[in-house]
């Protein structure tokens, strides 16, 4: 080896050592669970063989998707071998995280353990936040800095500290506001934290679409589709919409510098069903609320589907998921009454945040029903 290619080597040797490197799992506490669950019901907990598991489950065990599961679920402590190892296993607090035999109180404490306690920077942020109301975004950005965070993992760190504060029940609605409580408290209330309202009602807001985008102007690459039902000015679906988009979807997608685009937001000099499939199968992102079962939302999911392009779903609470969906995440939000949803509109918000990041960080992590069945399918726009 020549001098200047061993200089080469010694300097992107030092650019690999200084990349920064992310401090917290880059997913859910929840998602990395899925990983545990599943080795617990394959292997009842003893150590099964990898490629065995990710073939019972139906997926490659070497795709993408699959190693970064078993690398977030590793670094929550939920599980032992890499992405290369013959083996996977839980750990002790892992198994106790996934048993459902033992009390749900220590089932629980397993679960804080690993998802908050053993993460710098969400025990970081837990501990300065505890008892307190959700503070605003930017001050959690901020204190997240603090915690040795870099820029460009700040957004992400939040996000995923709020959404497994939420899915734990250590994120509260307690007079009237969302509130960081304690351990000990979520342990003595915990019969309650589990009960959850799923009623029909919503309260109304108003959003108004803005200027009309044409195809010619549609920059798809910083582009989301917001698929949803819209029915007639002034009707149930068209005040649910305009509330989900301008309350939650929009606010959820700025920190990604993207433009959210509604069906009636296009312009119609042509058929307008043909504008619909194009930015069905050319937008960077899709986001479908699946809430009212409407049949035009599940017809262009399934066009978003068949492209394998990247899709995050939502759905009002009271509503059930599809059978054919209920095994792709989808993101359930209460609108019994404004006093089920206002508190949780920043939960709701860091939850689609979450997802987004994941689905265009790496779009091949977002499954559905066809890419898990059939994981050779290739739709080619021409």
């Amino acid at each position: 080896m020549s001098e200047k290619d061993e200089a080469e080597r010694i300097e992107k040797a030092k650019k690999r050592k200084k990349r920064k490197q992310r401090p917290f799992p880059a997913c859910s506490f929840s998602e990395a669970m899925e990983l545990a669950s599943s080795i617990l019901e394959f292997g009842s907990g003893q150590p099964v063989r990898r490629i065995s598991l990710f073939d019972h489950l139906g997926k490659s065990p070497e795709s993408s998707t699959s190693r970064q599961l078993i690398t977030n679920a590793g670094k929550y402590g939920l599980t032992k071998g890499s992405y290369g190892a013959e083996h996977l296993e839980l750990t002790p607090e892992g198994a106790k995280a996934v048993d459902e035999e033992i009390s749900k109180r220590e089932q629980l404490k397993a679960k804080i353990k690993l998802a908050i306690e053993n993460i710098p920077p969400f025990k970081s942020l837990y501990d300065r936040f505890v008892s307190n109301k959700l503070p605003a975004r930017a001050a959690l950005i901020d204190a997240t800095k603090e915690f040795e965070v870099s820029d460009e993992f700040v957004e992400e760190a939040v996000d995923t500290f709020i959404v497994n504060l939420r899915d734990l029940g250590l994120l509260q609605t307690l007079s009237g506001a969302e509130r960081i409580v304690t351990v000990d408290h979520l342990l003595d209330t915990l019969p309650a934290a589990s009960l959850k309202q799923e009623t029909n009602n919503q309260q109304a807001h108003t959003h108004s679409p803005g200027h009309l985008v044409t195809l010619e102007q549609a920059n798809f690459e910083s582009t989301c589709f917001y698929v949803t039902p819209i029915g007639e000015e002034d009707s149930e679906h068209r005040k649910h919409s305009d509330l989900f988009l301008g309350s939650i979807v929009e606010p959820a997608l700025e920190q990604f510098q993207m433009k959210v685009v509604r069906a009636d937001a296009i312009d119609k000099p042509g058929l307008i069903t043909r504008q619909i499939i194009d930015y069905l199968l050319r937008s960077r992102l899709v986001i479908a609320d699946l809430s009212f079962h409407n049949p035009n939302v599940f017809y262009e999911l399934a066009i978003r589907h068949a492209a394998r392009l990247p899709v995050v779903q939502i759905i009002r609470a009271s509503d059930r998921v599809p059978f054919d969906l209920n095994q792709v995440r989808t993101i359930k939000i209460d609108t019994s009454d404004i006093y089920s949803l206002v508190p949780k509109i920043e939960t709701y918000k860091s939850e689609i945040g979450s997802q987004v990041r994941r689905a265009l960080e790496n779009p091949d992590s977002v499954d559905n029903p066809i890419s898990t069945f059939y994981p050779n399918l290739k739709m080619l726009l021409e």
